[in-house]
C-alpha cells in the first residue's frame, strides 16, 4: 500500500510539473491579401503579442496578393514593418513564387523583410515546428 502511494505520488508531481511548464508563444501568420484593415490588425497583433511575452516568436508569411503589403511603393504599413523587423522576436518572409508572380523583386521589399522560396511552405514548415497557425482577417 505504500507503494503504491508513493507511485501516485510521484505521477501527480510529475504531472504537475508537465503542466506548469511554460508552453512557447511562438505564432506564423498567414496573410495573403492587401487591404489597410487587415495590414493594420497585423501590426496590432505583433504589438500585442511580444508585448505580452518577451520570449515570443512571430513569423509573419506574405504571400498572394498580400505581397503589396511588403512591397515599399504600395505598403500602407512600412515603417510599422520596419521597426517591429528589428525586433529580434519578429520576423516578416515575403514569397517567392508571390513576388515573382507580382513583378516585385528583392530591392522594392520593405527594409527587414526577406524572402523565402515558398510562403505555403513556410508556414507549414512552421506549424511542424509548433508554431501555433493564425490567418489574419478583418
Amino acid at each position: 500500500m505504500k507503494h503504491i502511494f508513493l507511485m501516485a505520488t510521484a505521477l501527480f508531481l510529475t504531472a504537475v510539473s508537465a503542466f506548469s511548464q511554460k508552453v512557447p508563444y511562438n505564432v506564423v501568420f498567414d496573410i495573403t491579401n492587401n487591404e489597410p484593415a487587415i495590414q493594420q490588425r497585423m501590426i496590432v497583433l505583433i504589438k500585442e503579442i511580444i508585448s505580452a511575452d518577451p520570449d515570443a516568436k512571430v513569423e509573419v508569411v506574405f504571400y498572394g496578393n498580400s505581397i503589396a503589403v511588403v512591397d515599399k511603393n504600395k505598403s500602407a504599413v512600412m515603417d510599422d514593418i520596419s521597426k517591429l523587423s528589428e525586433n529580434k522576436q519578429v520576423q516578416f518572409r515575403a514569397c517567392a513564387v508571390a513576388m515573382k508572380k507580382h513583378n516585385v523583386d528583392q530591392s522594392q521589399l520593405v527594409s527587414g523583410v526577406q524572402t523565402v522560396p515558398d510562403g505555403i511552405y513556410e508556414i507549414v514548415k512552421k506549424q511542424a515546428a509548433g508554431y501555433g497557425y493564425i490567418k489574419i482577417v478583418q
